[in-house]
């Protein structure tokens, strides 16, 4: 489908032999010392191990579990969830060398590209460009789970890599923020690509909305205004027709896709669909959505299912809601279409029921949001992974201006409203400027809620508004049961969860690296 698959793999062999010098390259293969030199498209194939560490689809969905979005059984970001991880957490270690690995990736290849014979100008400041960019988003990523990291611009050493110290968030800060004005200020990335092969690269406007994303992360709202107004002026993206087609593999280059993790059937697969789905379908559900989210869709006049006046009805709770709904999570009426055009829903009264095994859902809903019925057996799939869409700029942009005190009617009908329309909202009450009410941005944050739910974003969100003490903290719910009615509504209770303001809003960093590099000072804490 694209060169982008292709992975690297280089390995540098030095000759011990006492009358030839260390530095000698070996005569049998490429080394380090000759890869560069002798292959012409050692650029490309090198670029493209740089796109191999992005986020991937478990990443993505997994991440959900450390927000009151979704609840994880075992393993993977439970302990996140719930608050009682610690220094040797697995998840966090495996995330911080993961972002690490596709550094050294892009720095390799930038320390290295001048070497590469014949390199057409054009095209190698592209490929500078790309990796910048990538290696960029690795440090944002970094950056806003650990705040001061080691900021790395070059190949180094093992001995090198244990004697380094955490740069101040504040530098790693101003330093992705040149990195990205100078990439997009030297205009060497396209707008959009056209060759099948050079689908899912990085563009100037993803560049852009990187920017974008690092200046909200910092609450800088007239930089984030600006950036994601330059996008809805001149990129050309726009949003895609369907809802629920942007999450089906026969769309994953739309007109709204800014960036995404890069899959292909057969030859480059996740099976996350058997961590969501019910077992009547091949599932385990290790993750699963809460009352928390499923309660945030509003209804479709435009109101909160608590407010007073809304025509929400408990006795039927699924009617008359925001069509995001049906299409992120599976609930009694609401299944997963099949490619014959009929839905499938789980065996609510037996096998998929809530508590029937240890399979099951733990909280009585399924996610319906990656469902690829075009997926080969054991629940291969090829579907990637969506990590900036065209809606979230609009959101970004709805938000600033909500943050600065300019949201008006305007910018709602240019962000806002097209995002419910595109959804299938129809009514004045959900459409229209809510002129006079005063929680705009609580209205613009609980739209970015549902619309990016299930798509790694709750967890940065709750972050950033300094709200994770309040939505992450006490017990987290699903489904009514009845149960325990006078403290919990009759809704199950899942999981206590505890956040402590003082230090959860960074992660540690993982013990096993400050076993080797004493260097790396703890956050506070930990």
């Amino acid at each position: 489908m694209k060169k982008l698959y292709s992975i690297l793999s280089v390995i540098a062999i030095l000759s011990a032999y006492s009358c030839v010098p260390l530095d000698t390259a070996p005569y049998d293969r490429d080394s380090d010392l000759s890869f560069w030199q002798n292959d012409p498209d050692a650029a490309i194939s090198a670029l493209n191990t740089c796109y191999v560490s992005l986020t991937d689809m478990y990443g993505l969905v997994y991440s959900e579990g450390t927000t009151d979005n979704a609840y994880v059984k075992g393993g993977q970001t439970k302990a996140i969830g719930n608050g009682t991880y610690g220094t040797s957490d697995s998840y966090i270690y495996g995330l911080w060398g993961g972002a690490y690995s596709g550094i050294r990736d892009c720095n390799e290849l930038l320390a290295n590209i001048d070497q590469v014979p014949n390199l057409d100008p054009g095209l190698k400041a592209r490929y500078v460009a790309e990796a910048r960019v990538l290696r960029a988003w690795h440090y944002y990523d970094l950056y806003t789970r650990f705040g001061g990291i080691p900021y790395i611009t070059r190949p180094i050493t093992i001995t090198e890599s244990r004697t380094l110290s955490r740069d101040s968030k504040d530098y790693v800060v101003s330093q992705i923020v040149a990195e990205l004005e100078d990439v997009i200020a030297s205009q060497a990335l396209p707008g959009s690509y056209t060759a099948d092969e050079d689908k899912g690269r990085i563009t100037h406007w993803t560049a852009v909305a990187i920017l974008a994303k690092v200046h909200l992360f910092e609450g800088n709202y007239a930089e984030v205004r600006d950036l994601t107004a330059d996008i809805m002026a001149h990129s050309g993206i726009s949003l895609f027709p369907s809802y629920t087609g942007l999450f089906e593999i026969g769309n994953e280059y739309c007109s709204e896709i800014m960036l995404s993790s890069q899959y292909k059937p057969v030859f480059k697969e996740h099976n996350i669909m058997y961590n969501l789905l019910p077992p009547s379908m091949g599932g385990y559900t290790n993750i699963a959505p809460l009352k928390s989210l499923v309660d945030s869709y509003i209804m479709l006049d435009g109101k909160a299912i608590d407010d007073a006046t809304s025509s929400y009805d408990a006795a039927h709770p699924w009617d008359n809601r925001d069509p995001r709904l049906a299409a992120t999570i599976v609930y009694p009426g609401n299944g997963y279409p099949m490619p014959d055009g009929t839905v499938k829903e789980p065996k609510w009264d037996s096998t998929d029921a809530y508590n029937a095994t240890s399979d099951v859902t733990p909280t009585g809903y399924y996610v319906r949001k990656w469902w690829d019925p075009t997926y080969r057996l054991t629940l291969q799939s090829g579907l990637n992974p969506i990590l900036i869409r065209y809606a979230d700029i609009l959101l970004m942009n709805a938000e600033a201006h909500a943050e600065l005190g300019t949201l008006d009617a305007s910018v709602w009908n240019a962000t806002i409203r097209p995002i419910r329309q595109r959804a299938g909202f129809t009514l004045a009450g959900a459409l229209d400027f809510p002129a006079g009410a005063t929680n705009l941005k609580d209205i613009v944050r609980n739209e970015r809620r549902s619309e990016l739910a299930f798509e790694g974003s709750r967890r940065n969100d709750i972050i950033r508004w300094r709200i994770a003490e309040d939505v992450l903290n006490g017990w987290c719910h699903g489904l009514y049961t009845g149960e325990n009615v006078g403290t919990d509504g009759g809704f199950v209770r899942i999981e206590q969860r505890q956040f402590d303001a003082s230090k959860h809003y960074l992660w540690p960093i993982p013990q096993k690296e400050r076993d080797l590099n004493k260097n790396l000072e703890q956050n506070p804490k930990w």
